[in-house]
């Protein structure tokens, strides 16, 4: 079977979405094998090596079984394989709520429109910084966020210059997101609050709920 038609698959389940816009709603994680950054925050380095490849047919089909509204197709680095974005176009066209999980240090271009792009923005501490594609802003919809996983005071104000330089609350919703293993959320919460900005402060829910077991 020729490349551009499989997906290298880590594992294909149903929780309940834990970040972004649509927290608390059962969703289905596709998660692609796989990804070109090694950031120090990251908690699904599980996912770096390994999985099985599936046809694009059988992904969708596997999630049809799984009775959901909502698909998250995540990593890794889902666009880190060409066929991803044909998968995207294939959930889109199902019916499905589709939202894609992204680094921003990959090309959005071939990415269809009626998906809704969580584009990570990499602070200092995640050491890929350098890898951040910030032309790519430009191109998001008013539908899509942009999330910051902030590990300390550093990466706060850092990611609070980001967000009034590139006025990226104009352009969509924002996210601040603490390191789980690295900061404590109350902290990043009074920050926001004594700052007064203007973004959507979030917690990992399903790292309450479930810990770091991979597939919740």
């Amino acid at each position: 079977m020729a490349a551009a038609s499989r997906l290298k698959i880590t594992e294909i389940f149903r929780s309940l979405q834990g970040e972004a816009d649509t927290v608390g709603i059962p969703t289905v994680f596709v998660r692609l094998t796989g990804c070109p950054l090694r950031c120090g925050y990251c908690d699904t380095a599980y996912a770096f090596h390994g999985g099985q490849w599936w046809s694009l047919e059988d992904i969708v089909a596997r999630v049809r079984e799984l009775e959901v509204t909502h698909v998250c197709v995540t990593g890794g680095e889902p666009l880190a394989q060409p066929a991803a974005t044909a998968l995207l176009t294939m959930l889109c066209d199902g019916g499905w709520r589709v939202s894609l999980e992204t680094s921003g240090a990959m090309s959005l271009a071939a990415v269809d429109p009626r998906v809704v792009k969580v584009v990570d923005i990499k602070t200092p501490r995640s050491g890929e910084e350098t890898r951040n594609r910030y032309e790519e802003l430009g191109g998001l919809a008013a539908t899509d966020l942009v999330k910051f996983v902030i590990v300390d005071r550093q990466d706060y104000e850092w990611s609070r210059a980001q967000l009034r330089d590139r006025g990226l609350a104009e352009r969509c919703t924002v996210l601040f997101s603490p390191s789980h293993a690295d900061l404590a959320a109350r902290d990043l919460a009074d920050w926001v609050l004594e700052d007064r900005l203007p973004v959507r402060f979030q917690v990992q829910l399903h790292k309450y709920l479930w810990g770091d077991q991979p597939g919740r």
